[in-house]
């Protein structure tokens, strides 16, 4: 039995052949600043077979395991930032599949994430492209890749200047005038403001 820490960030697409399909037993995908990872988890309960897989690549395997919980710590994506499955009886052979990112539950780490970054999504020349902003280090990502950036100071804040595919790029910071909103960080691609999305 598998339960989700938050059914709206699991995934439904799954990449697994249909043979091992049958011990999935869970799957969720993260947002992270370098793209949207998928991790799926395969758990046999009479084996103890426990496999982990991020971006549909194996990166645990253990055939068998006499201890049925316990936990499975990875990394993912271009960060390594640290993923641990929970595995947990809940009453005979059921069990409850819990994801933590940073030491955070999912849920408790994508509420942080969106207070630390920012996040674009647009189409560009055809192409989906997802823009992220790191407020703590202002790094910025764009599908994938930190891209190089010059940062200046404006008179009403900073802008952070890069470029994407021939595209002229700014993400401005500048003070809302309130304590609790703080700094207001826009995206203005080829003069043309670009509205933020919701992860």
């Amino acid at each position: 039995m598998f339960r989700g820490v938050n059914s709206e960030l699991e995934s439904p697409a799954l990449h697994l052949p249909p043979e091992k399909m049958a011990d999935l037993v869970a799957f969720w995908e993260v947002a992270l600043s370098d793209g949207v990872h998928k991790i799926e988890f395969e758990h046999g309960t009479t084996s103890g077979k426990r496999v982990v897989y991020v971006d549909g690549k194996e990166v645990i395997r253990k055939d068998w395991m006499f201890k049925l919980v316990g936990k499975e710590t990875f990394a993912v994506g271009a960060t390594n930032t640290k993923a641990t499955i929970n595995i947990d009886a809940i009453s005979g052979f059921a069990y409850e599949y819990t994801l933590e990112i940073n030491g955070k539950s999912l849920k408790k780490y994508m509420e942080n994430r969106s207070k630390t970054t920012n996040t674009w999504i647009l189409n560009l020349d055809g192409i989906d492209a997802r823009i992220v902003l790191e407020k703590d280090t202002m790094d910025v990502w764009c599908n994938g890749k930190k891209v190089e950036t010059a940062g200046e100071f404006v008179d009403d804040g900073t802008e952070t200047h890069f470029t994407i595919e021939n595209h002229d790029c700014c993400i401005k910071a500048v003070s809302s005038g309130k304590r609790r909103e703080g700094i207001i960080h826009t995206l203005i691609m080829d003069d043309q403001e670009i509205p933020e999305s919701a992860e």
